[in-house]
């Protein structure tokens, strides 16, 4: 018998049977693997996106602080050097630098001179400050750190000008419950004003007296709960040379004045100048102390001259 030849091309149903039942499980596998679990894309849908960073600040170095003062101004808030010899003058006007382990986070520097007469002080600091908390930014960070020593200086911040919502209940957002809080959000903290607050702790405990003859703030006017003006303590009238919150310098900016005793004759005044800019805080002390003068050191001069140096730094910043 003559043997069917097989044609090429052409396949038994068993072979073709075989072939579809494979192209089905690989489909049937595919869209196993493809398909999404319902309860994972629900899970996805509640999380939300990721909280974005807070910025940084503007500053990531800090500039030196004993070359940033001209010797012109120098001489100008340290008189006495003039009177000196040539190599101690000299020095003088160098100052000398503070001692610090990160000169990109905090720097200083501090200058003297002494004549017969009178003695000068000028201290500079200047602190760049970094949040390590993502959610807080940089300037946010530099603030806190401000309104602590603000709230040290027992110098109160102006009064907020944010319209008042009588009718919310207390501690909702927007209105100022018990708890010290504003829209959720803690308040800046405000020391009391007057001689006891020099030495209010930190934490907020009770005054102690001030700790080496570290004195009190002259008479100042300040604000009450409501706003409106207080009279100064024991009924001196303001003269506006007050320790109090500065206008036009940096961000933020306070000024203190304290005045002690040093002897039968003497005195010493310290005036503070201290400002915010972003991320940066700088401090500036100016000091000045009588040995034999029947008169304090004048206030109105070295606030001024503080202040104009306060504001010269500030504008280093900005170059």
């Amino acid at each position: 018998m003559q043997r069917k030849a097989n044609t090429p091309g052409r396949s038994g149903p068993a072979v073709l049977s075989a072939v579809a039942l494979a192209l089905g499980l690989g489909i049937g596998l595919t869209g196993c693997s493809a398909g999404a679990d319902p309860q994972t894309e629900a899970v996805d849908s509640k999380a939300g996106p990721a909280a974005p960073a807070a910025p940084p600040g503007r500053y990531r170095t800090l500039f030196e602080p004993c070359g940033a003062i001209p010797q012109a101004t120098l001489k100008d808030l340290l008189p006495g050097a003039a009177e000196l010899p040539e190599a101690e003058r000299d020095r003088a006007y160098r100052g000398t630098s503070a001692a610090t382990f990160d000169t990109d986070r905090r720097v200083g520097c501090s200058w003297k001179a002494d004549a017969p007469d009178t003695a000068h002080r000028l201290t500079l600091d200047i602190e760049r400050v970094v949040s390590y908390d993502p959610v807080v930014s940089d300037d946010d960070r530099a603030q806190e750190v401000y309104g602590r020593k603000q709230a040290a200086a027992g110098i109160a911040p102006p009064p907020s000008t944010a319209p008042a919502n009588p009718s919310a209940p207390s501690g909702t957002p927007g209105t100022t419950g018990t708890s010290g809080t504003t829209g959720g959000v803690p308040a800046t903290p405000t020391a009391p004003t007057g001689p006891a607050s020099h030495a209010a702790s930190a934490s907020g405990g009770a005054a102690s007296p001030p700790a080496g003859g570290r004195p009190a703030h002259a008479p100042q006017a300040g604000t009450g709960p409501t706003g409106a003006a207080t009279p100064p303590p024991g009924g001196a009238a303001a003269t506006g040379l007050e320790p109090r919150v500065l206008e036009g310098l940096g961000e933020v900016a306070f000024l203190d004045d304290t005045l002690v005793t040093t002897g039968p004759s003497g005195a010493k005044r310290l005036v503070s100048v201290v400002f915010r800019t972003s991320n940066v805080i700088v401090t500036v002390e100016y000091e000045e102390q009588t040995g034999t003068s029947a008169e304090a050191p004048d206030s109105k001069e070295l606030q001024e001259k503080a202040r104009n140096l306060a504001r010269l730094l500030a504008d280093r910043l900005e170059e």
